[in-house]
């Protein structure tokens, strides 16, 4: 497949999404936030990072780059899109997923390696795991507690759309929530980083290269 990558100002993970995505046998497609152009792309990756800074609310003015006009019509018709921490908290910016993104509960940054709980096996993005599979990733993040009020948790509870949950909740995240999908599920949101455990010697592992090619079973599907 041919993955697209977006590149906003304040990106810094992208390199890291394309690595990945090469890993997994697809096509990277750089992408630049300011091109209203996918490129002829089967799938995008919004990478993490501090887009624009994070001023105003994290992803709150990359929601409005000429690239997400495109996203937004794309995942509409069933694209993939993955959403990467700040790319996660774009796509609640972006209203493709519900809730938000907000401060840790504890006011402080957090990095280490963390334990998920995958959940949701059905999406374009975790079809190659196994539901309740744990697997280990990284975490950095300063807003990556998801919120939500008690009607749309209910609802994201009741139609199986949380995604992943973690093991032992490190920020604060409402339900233990991690990630979470839209209804058809090819749009999924996490606020961990699966693109840095996907090479043995490189981070935790490689738990995180099934976020990519589950792709591939996508397509077979």
């Amino acid at each position: 497949m041919r993955v697209g990558v977006v590149t906003f100002p304040g990106s810094l993970d992208d390199v890291d999404a394309v690595r990945a995505v090469r890993l997994a046998g697809h096509e990277a497609q750089p992408l630049w936030h300011g091109d209203a152009d996918l490129r002829g792309v089967d799938a995008v990756v919004l990478p993490g990072g501090f887009s624009y800074g994070d001023y105003l609310r994290a992803g709150a003015i990359s929601r409005f780059a000429p690239v997400m006009t495109e996203v937004v019509a794309a995942a509409g018709r069933g694209m993939p899109v993955l959403g990467i921490c700040n790319g996660f908290q774009i796509l609640t910016e972006s209203h493709l997923l519900p809730g938000a993104l907000i401060r840790n509960h504890h006011r402080k940054f957090i990095c280490r390696d963390q334990a998920l709980v995958i959940e949701n096996t059905a999406t374009a993005w975790t079809s190659g795991y196994r539901t309740g599979e744990e697997v280990t990733v990284v975490l950095k993040n300063g807003e990556g507690a998801f919120a939500a009020d008690e009607q749309t948790l209910d609802r994201l509870e009741g139609e199986g759309r949380v995604v992943a949950r973690y093991v032992g909740n490190p920020n604060g995240s409402m339900r233990d929530i991690a990630g979470v999908t839209n209804e058809r599920g090819n749009v999924v949101g996490l606020m961990p980083h699966p693109e840095h455990a996907v090479e043995e010697g490189y981070g935790p592992g490689v738990a995180g290269l099934g976020f990519f090619t589950s792709l591939l079973e996508t397509v077979a599907s």
